[in-house]
């Protein structure tokens, strides 16, 4: 039934659920498994820019920190799919807007099965442009699973 699923995390409990489910079904039908994460630093920008009143754009270390960050949680979300038993699985920090990341990463591995968290940690950017998860449901070519 499903031979390719792409999971979306982002560091939060949700996400680590997500990845846990994506494992299992992984497992149950021998499907492959791309995990992907996509920093974001625009929480960040939007607070700070509400508070100071002016923009305080992303600088070259901070982008340095956040692909460290990044391939750090790529690296433990590994782990995760290892402990589970997760046979073929990859990883792939993206840039950009999550949601488009993710449907992009769908479409290049043929996916059959989205799989993101519910809540994450783009709650401030949500509340402006609209969740993660939401913006994949609507989008997305294949099945989707939102695990809370």
């Amino acid at each position: 039934m499903f031979t390719s699923i792409v999971v979306g995390i982002d560091g939060s409990d949700a996400s680590e659920r997500a990845l846990i489910m994506a494992c299992g079904i992984a497992n149950k039908f021998d499907a492959g498994l791309e995990i992907v994460h996509t920093p974001r630093d625009e929480t960040v920008t939007y607070a700070a820019d509400a508070i100071s009143g002016f923009y305080i754009g992303p600088n070259v270390a901070q982008q340095d920190m956040l692909l460290e960050a990044a391939e750090k949680l790529c690296e433990k979300a590994l782990a995760i799919a290892a402990t589970e038993r997760v046979q073929n699985v990859t990883a792939h920090v993206g840039r950009g807007d999550p949601g488009n990341d993710v449907l992009n990463r769908a479409e290049a591995v043929s996916a059959d099965l989205i799989v993101t968290g519910r809540r994450g940690l783009g709650d401030f950017r949500a509340l402006v442009l609209g969740s993660t998860s939401h913006q994949i449901g609507k989008h997305a070519k294949c099945a989707c699973m939102t695990v809370p």
